[in-house]
């Protein structure tokens, strides 16, 4: 009797565990109850575990990810505590920014203040980097394609904060606010030019339009009075690539992509087309195996790596100036120490483990670190350096730092060096999987 019920209350376990994986929760507008297609999923420790798919489903989540955040720009990010609900409805959270004023017919060039915040993972068999950062950015947008002035459409960085952890196979880990390797791609995606809404949405006051792909759809776009949302699938359709422009190398080069979502906010839509100076937000999710010819590996050669990047973009401020203004932004240094990163009031609140992260990182003792390793003499110095200058080999010496001719020089010089370091770890490497 006492192994009937215990097989029972096994098997009534057994069976709630599994219901936790596949119950099937929709995310849903609070007004409209209209699915919210790829909306984001957090897990308990603010890793993006997931987007919803296009019914507004979540996919399967173990319940050790419980609770969970569910994030979708534009709306107020929501907790869901277990996975016995059926249906969660976010609430709209519109965001105002100030009105855009042209003055005069010479201020043809829209300058967009935006802040970003970014999760991005590296992955490979044995090592795993995460990445939390926040950035300050501006953008420098020229319709006017006669004009020598081009500006900029992918995010300038005004100011960064990044919090890096690494962990390892065997569970040890670390964190830093630096890191070697460049993998994120929130650096590359911008904002492109206008887009026409579909015939569909051209006349109506609301409603939503689906663009297919080849095998999936490739943009859907809903239409709420003057606001618009478009969400769009770049790996759906060759056609889709028109809104990121920037990745045609990457394309080219026949970088395994195996996610590409970005969804774009517009407000103050009055026309029958979206422009940049309409827009409000965007977000993205990028997955990739590998990140280009560029991101150089000297841990085990040949190992294959993945790429996540999940960004949130709110644009701050626009305003249209000239482009003598704009030619003074573009040369325009900034105090990195003094300047700080400002927030919408709309941006989510910050996972607690991240918090705990940024804690991490912000209680280093760098300068104790830097002071405790024994310099690198292969790179780090020069050799047959002489210290005891005569003046004129002093004022020399001056003279090549003020014409930028010791500092050409030194590149060049750790150029070299780099590239033999480099050449020993490739064969080091050789040498242990032979």
């Amino acid at each position: 009797m006492k192994f009937l019920n215990f097989l029972f209350l096994f098997i009534t376990f057994f069976i709630s565990d599994i219901e936790g994986q596949v119950r099937n929760i929709i995310i849903a507008d609070s007004l409209t109850h209209m699915p919210l297609v790829n909306a984001s999923i957090f897990n308990c420790k603010g890793s993006i575990i997931g987007t919803t798919g296009l019914n507004g489903v979540i996919p399967k989540i173990n319940s050790s990810d419980y609770p969970i955040a569910v994030r979708y720009m534009g709306f107020n990010e929501k907790i869901i505590s277990d996975c016995l609900e059926d249906t969660v409805f976010l609430q709209e959270n519109p965001i105002e920014l100030p009105e855009i004023i042209v003055e005069s017919r010479n201020h043809k060039i829209l300058h967009i203040l935006a802040y970003i915040r970014e999760y991005s993972t590296l992955t490979t068999y044995t090592d795993t980097v995460f990445l939390f950062r926040e950035k300050l950015v501006d953008y420098m947008l020229n319709s006017d394609k006669r004009s020598s002035f081009r500006g900029w459409s992918t995010p300038r960085i005004i100011k960064v904060k990044s919090y890096y952890h690494f962990t390892n196979n065997q569970g040890l880990d670390s964190v830093s606010d630096e890191s070697n390797h460049h993998f994120s791609w929130s650096d590359w995606l911008g904002i492109d030019s206008s887009e026409c809404l579909p015939t569909k949405l051209s006349k109506v006051e609301r409603g939503s339009d689906t663009i297919m792909g080849k095998y999936s759809p490739a943009e859907i776009w809903i239409k709420n009075a003057d606001r618009v949302t478009v969400d769009v699938n770049v790996l759906a359709d060759i056609r889709s690539r028109k809104w990121v422009s920037n990745f045609s190398g990457f394309f080219q080069k026949d970088l395994d992509f195996d996610l590409f979502k970005i969804k774009y906010n517009y407000d103050n839509v009055l026309t029958d087309s979206v422009y940049p100076k309409d827009l409000i937000g965007y977000s993205f999710n990028i997955a990739s195996q590998g990140r280009g010819h560029n991101m150089f590996r000297f841990n085990k050669k040949e190992e294959p790596f993945f790429v996540n990047t999940l960004a949130e973009v709110y644009m701050l401020d626009k305003e249209y100036i000239t482009i003598k203004e704009a030619k003074k932004w573009a040369k325009q240094k900034f105090d990195t120490i003094e300047l700080d990163i400002y927030q919408p009031h709309d941006v989510p609140k910050i996972n607690p483990s991240i918090l705990t992260l940024i804690d991490r990182v912000n209680k280093l003792d760098k300068g104790g670190i830097r002071l405790s390793l024994e310099p690198d003499q292969y790179l780090g110095s020069i050799d047959g350096l002489n210290t005891n200058y005569s003046f004129g080999n002093r004022l020399l010496f001056m003279l090549k730092d003020l014409t930028g001719i010791s500092l050409y020089k030194s590149r060049k010089n750790s150029k070299r060096k780099w590239n033999n370091f480099r050449e020993k770890r490739r064969e080091k490497n050789k040498s242990i999987t032979e």
